[in-house]
């Protein structure tokens, strides 16, 4: 992540309108984020998987500004370990435009902008239990998630805008590279994503019955706008509209192109049928990948890489029926997986020609950076699991965190949320419920 503090003295307009249109791509990927998970449900949770990512849009940004940006890139406070949280408190200090120091870019806008990345990691984690959470303690989970596992975790690896802070532990002490976000993105989701799905349980019927995406059409739709917001995400976190954001821009391109023909080529050999989910997810699993690596590979390593987040996706979302984990929506197989591929992949595929500059194993840069990179994704890894366990455990103690067995049966949507996303008695009978009588059908899930 590049250093504000490192920047000219005056702001630079262009670069703060990319700033600005980086920031707007990053936001589209949270409605893209709840078509693709909307389609993969079924049809009786679609709304609802759509809300938990909605939610996380409106819960995580209110913390963020609060207290999760201090927390984040406040100046340290604790070896590298956490932010102070009360130095933005609210961002009002950030308001001034004297606030932004040395700063090319305006510093309100960069806390804006990472706030969203915070939306995103949350949104993530809900796929992996989709069709089986309350809807309130997901919004409590995610709420206290972005404060003790996202903010301190984005603490840890990017480097702050603040004047004089020294940066997180994983990047100045350990040298972990980390450009966009794979390991506190990808692999802080996917690891909380673990944690959680164990914490709920499996659904019924899993292993069992079909469940199958009830709407490819909205999956493909979604990906794309995910795909499309992406480059903000990757080539947005240059700060500036120069060489290296091209360059980020171009590995993103590739990588997502590559990862979709990975995945598909599995799916060819292995089954063969060519899908679209694959498609949809081999798209994503190269996004993925490339997140961390896109400043430190040239465009064809990021080839190499998107491909084999691809292959390695596609067999790792197997990995659920074999040790009896229920991840809903592949979050674990496809995030927290593509995110180890992507951010140990630096250590190998890194070339000195790239912004990063430095080169990996096979660029003849040692093993060094391989490590530091290990080091990197197994401590996110493992804080990630840990406290979201617990933190899950808790919330199902006090409020539980998982609806009740006739309203998973018989519908989310309508228990919780007292809609549904399509007429479904009208499907059936040919008739249509009366809107008033909607609220009468629910079970009142939320309340038991």
């Amino acid at each position: 992540m590049t250093v504000l503090t490192a920047a000219p003295s005056a702001l630079d307009t262009g670069d703060t309108a990319w700033l600005l249109t980086s920031a707007a791509l990053v936001l589209l990927m949270a409605p893209g984020l709840a078509l693709f998970y909307g389609g993969m449900v079924r049809a009786k949770s679609v709304l609802n998987m759509m809300m938990m990512t909605f939610g996380s849009l409106a819960v995580v940004l209110v913390l963020w500004t609060l207290v999760g940006y201090s927390l984040a890139f406040g100046n340290d406070v604790g070896g590298g370990l956490l932010g102070d949280p009360l130095q933005h408190l609210g961002l009002g200090d950030l308001m001034s435009p004297s606030s932004n120091g040395s700063s090319h870019v305006p510093v309100l806008l960069y806390a804006v902008f990472q706030g969203l990345f915070a939306v995103i990691t949350g949104a993530l984690v809900s796929g992996a239990i989709a069709d089986r959470a309350r809807f309130g303690a997901w919004m409590v989970f995610v709420a206290v998630w972005t404060v003790v596992v996202y903010a301190p975790v984005a603490h840890w690896v990017f480097d702050a805008g603040s004047p004089g802070h020294a940066g997180g532990w994983l990047v100045h002490q350990v040298g972990v590279i980390d450009f966009a976000g794979g390991t506190v993105v990808e692999v802080g989701s996917g690891a909380s994503a673990l944690a959680l799905a164990l914490v709920l349980g499996r659904r019924i019927g899993f292993g069992k019955d079909p469940m199958r995406p009830h709407n490819l059409t909205l999956v493909m739709v979604g990906a794309g706008l995910l795909w499309f917001g992406w480059f903000g995400f990757n080539a947005g976190s240059a700060l500036a509209a120069n060489q290296d954001a091209v360059i980020v821009f171009t590995t993103t391109l590739v990588a997502g192109a590559a990862g979709t023909l990975g995945w598909l080529a599995v799916e060819r050999f292995r089954d063969g049928h060519a899908t679209s989910l694959g498609a949809a997810s081999g798209m994503v699993a190269g996004l993925v990948a490339i997140t961390p690596s896109c400043a430190s590979l040239s465009p064809l390593g990021a080839i190499v890489l998107g491909a084999a987040a691809g292959v390695v996706c596609a067999f790792a979302v197997g990995l659920k029926h074999r040790l009896g984990y229920d991840d809903s929506l592949d979050v674990v197989g496809v995030h927290m997986v593509g995110g180890i591929v992507g951010t140990l992949g630096i250590g190998l595929l890194a070339t000195a020609n790239a912004p990063t500059g430095v080169d990996g194993l096979l660029y003849g840069g040692g093993a060094g950076q391989l490590g530091r990179q290990a080091v990197g994704v197994v401590a996110v890894m493992v804080y990630a699991f840990l406290v979201s366990g617990i933190l899950g455990l808790a919330i199902d103690k006090v409020m539980g965190f998982r609806i009740h067995r006739d309203d998973e049966v018989g519908g989310i949507d309508l228990a919780v949320h007292a809609e549904t996303a399509y007429d479904l008695h009208a499907l059936v009978t040919g008739r249509t419920v009366p809107h008033g009588t909607l609220r009468s059908l629910t079970h009142s899930g939320e309340n038991r």
